[in-house]
């Protein structure tokens, strides 16, 4: 546990520095290229390891499925952490999420906990430009490590999920994804999507900047102990929360992961950014629905209140 903290306290100095962060990089996408790219890491997750992922709306088809990240999750004692929606759905009720969890499969292969199925807590905010507090699943106290497993792909409010949504809006409990997507003017699930309150418009950027203080805020909770991975496959303009998601139009690039949270989610974003799309590859729906809900400004705004940096160095495990 000394080694891993130590490494991962090195890893932030760097960060803070704004020195190039190590992004490792896998065109592997099965059980075994997961595996692989987490040891190259060289971090060991220790302790008891949340591994945070999206266990799927009902009714898409998406998510990072269960034979895929199986070898990684046993191989670290993980917990499978999820929390509840805040839009309705098969997963804000939490007989339904269980029943959307077994129907996809997670439960019959892995411990799997939703953290605020009892109750919730707060915990401190570094930036607190629109968020007092972050308002997360109780059962995060629980855990000693994270391994923040992100599917890569477009969302119709953020732009694109990536690792960072996944520790913010994917750790809050119910009344936390309200607090962020009204930008700390209300946790109440139901009125946070009224027009009086919700975060959009020219208020979208208030909602990216609240994402990214939450984010950092489950890192320092974590005391740094977290390593971020982003999986770029099903890559639809639709998010893993969308129960009818469009399909994918951009053909399956890699595994990319890193212990810095901007520098992976800019790493993804620059790989489709760059593409050169081709008929039946295309990655101009995915460039429009980020630009549309300016996506981009998330590792911007991270960047600048410290949680990580843009700037890093592609490390291809596959040469």
């Amino acid at each position: 546990m000394k080694k891993t903290i130590l490494l991962l306290a090195l890893s932030m100095m760097a960060v803070m520095s704004h020195a190039q962060s190590k992004v490792y990089f896998t065109r592997d996408i099965s059980p075994e290229g997961l595996l692989k790219i987490y040891k190259a890491l060289g971090v060991e997750a220790t302790g008891r390891v949340a591994v945070k992922i999206s266990t799927g709306e009902g009714g898409n088809n998406h998510y990072l499925k269960p034979t895929l990240i199986r070898n990684l999750v046993e191989a670290v004692g993980g917990t499978i952490v999820e929390c509840n929606t805040a839009y309705g759905g098969s997963r804000q009720d939490v007989k339904k999420h269980w029943q959307t969890i077994h129907e996809h499969g997670f439960d019959s292969i892995f411990a799997v906990d939703i953290m605020d199925e009892y109750d919730q807590i707060r915990i401190p905010v570094q930036d607190r430009k629109h968020l007092k507090y972050d308002i997360v699943g109780g059962h995060l106290a629980n855990y000693d490590f994270m391994i923040n497993l992100a599917h890569f792909k477009g969302h119709a409010m953020g732009g694109f999920g990536g690792v960072l949504k996944n520790a913010s809006i994917g750790v809050a409990s119910t009344a936390g994804k309200a607090y962020i997507h009204s930008a700390g003017k209300t946790d109440d699930p139901v009125l946070a999507w009224t027009q009086d309150y919700i975060a959009a418009g020219p208020t979208q950027d208030l909602f990216l900047e609240s994402m990214a203080a939450a984010a950092q805020a489950v890192h320092n909770y974590m005391g740094g102990r977290v390593i971020y991975i982003d999986v770029m496959n099903n890559m639809s303009v639709d998010c893993d929360c969308d129960g009818s998601p469009d399909a994918p139009m951009l053909k399956d690039m890699g595994i990319l992961a890193s212990l810095d949270p901007v520098a992976v989610d800019q790493a993804c974003l620059d790989k489709v950014f760059s593409y050169k799309g081709k008929p039946g590859d295309d990655n101009q729906p995915l460039i429009a629905r980020i630009n549309r809900q300016h996506g981009t400004y998330i590792t911007d705004y991270a960047e600048s209140i410290g949680l990580g940096s843009k700037k890093y160095v592609i490390i291809d495990i596959d040469k």
